[in-house]
């Protein structure tokens, strides 16, 4: 029969599983919490690279997140000049105005997926570089 007092004792705290970070930043979140909001394109990153002035895996994921926005702004402006100019052509604009658009859907479909990845893998406490734009921000995060 087991002991009455040790049944009024509540039960020990869970210990953190192994390879997780416990760390907190100098935002106060858990580093992969924070680098997984800094993930969210331009004012994630923005914000997070702003208070974030120790922990170089939020900080990597910040500026990638402000170069990876960036290009996704840059792509929306590109985007938009040429369904500009092709809605101007006459008889053929309109189907070439409806591929454009069928291609810049896939494109910002493809934005979205790479955004969700690097959010899953920053919240899983893996860097992550995405292609040509993590190398870019890697030397930003290491100069500064």
């Amino acid at each position: 029969m087991p002991d009455p007092v040790d049944m009024n004792q509540p039960p020990p705290a869970p210990s953190p599983e192994p390879g997780t970070s416990a760390k907190s930043t100098s935002t106060g979140l858990p580093a992969n919490v924070a680098a997984a909001i800094a993930c969210i394109p331009l004012i994630g990153g923005i914000i997070f690279y702003i208070l974030e002035k120790q922990d170089n895996f939020v900080r990597f994921y910040a500026m990638q997140s402000i170069i990876f926005g960036c290009a996704w702004f840059l792509f929306n402006i590109v985007s938009a000049v040429v369904h500009a100019v092709f809605s101007a052509i006459p008889g053929i604009g309109g189907i070439l105005v409806f591929f454009w658009a069928l291609i810049a859907a896939l494109v910002h479909l493809a934005f979205l997926v790479v955004m969700i990845i690097a959010i899953v893998k920053a919240f899983t406490s893996v860097r992550w570089e995405i292609p040509y734009i993590g190398p870019i921000a890697r030397k930003q995060v290491e100069e500064a």
